[in-house]
């Protein structure tokens, strides 16, 4: 077996961030790192700085908001953009791709904006139907990987403070119906299957005063995988540094490894 690095990041803008990655890519080498919030056309997208590195990219972008990219060392072939359907046509929310085999779906789930808002309902219509889109598309006995900013903090060790938050964007009980009910399709949270009760996050709010440096986390950006494939997951861990550096996302890098 080989083993296959693959991340997650929520860039809030590659083009903001392209020094960052360009640096944290030659460092860490992942084999797949899926990037969401790319904030850019795909015409504009900075392809040739991570051709250079060696990925092949598949891109799924918009101006100013949302868009995914996937980046691949291996060639990187059946390209899906969107939900294929007229109800959700152009968020720019979803890339899925086969890379060496396993079919890997990239989202930038919606945030939400405030519970009661015609956003939050959005969020909620939306994992709805991503529930369906799997259905459609995958099959729970054969290898899948889901990863990205699911906005979604599922338990109380996801959140600095649950009895704070719960109730609200991000920490609701509709979405994490909404949640099960994906994961329910055969899923596994490959960094909880490793991590049972660690708190370890993955986003800090920019507003909130030193807001690293005091841990104010939420773990919003997950990696998932059918069991097939989530047995085989040796390790799954969290980027810090990658969050103290210069002109940082609000996110970090999550990498998990698979022996496959």
């Amino acid at each position: 077996m080989a083993a296959m690095k693959i991340a997650t990041y929520n860039a809030a803008s590659v083009r903001a961030r392209l020094p960052l990655l360009v640096e944290w890519l030659a460092e860490n080498e992942p084999d797949v790192l899926a990037i969401q919030e790319t904030k850019v056309e795909d015409d504009k997208f900075p392809t040739a700085e991570f051709e250079d590195l060696g990925y092949h990219l598949a891109l799924h972008g918009q101006k100013s908001w949302n868009g995914v990219a996937t980046l691949s060392r291996s060639p990187i072939t059946d390209v899906r953009i969107g939900f294929s359907d007229e109800l959700m046509p152009n968020d720019a929310r979803v890339i899925s791709c086969e890379i060496g085999g396993i079919p890997i779906v990239n989202t930038y789930v919606p945030n939400g904006n405030s519970v009661g808002s015609e956003k939050f309902e959005y969020k909620l219509r939306w994992l709805d139907r991503f529930r369906v889109y799997l259905d459609h598309n995958f099959r729970a006995d054969e290898p899948l990987i889901w990863l990205g900013d699911i906005n979604i903090a599922p338990k109380p060790e996801d959140v600095y403070d649950s009895k704070r938050f719960y109730g609200g964007v991000g920490h609701h009980p509709e979405e994490f119906e909404r949640l099960d009910r994906i994961v329910e399709f055969g899923l596994v949270d490959v960094f909880r299957r490793l991590h049972p009760d660690v708190r370890q996050y993955t986003f800090w709010d920019f507003t909130l005063p030193r807001g690293v440096a005091r841990n104010l986390g939420w773990r919003i950006d997950h990696i998932y995988a059918t069991p097939v494939l989530a047995e085989r997951c040796t390790s799954c861990t969290v980027d810090m540094d990658a969050r103290t550096t210069t002109k940082p996302s609000d996110h970090t890098f999550v990498i998990a490894e698979f022996d496959v």
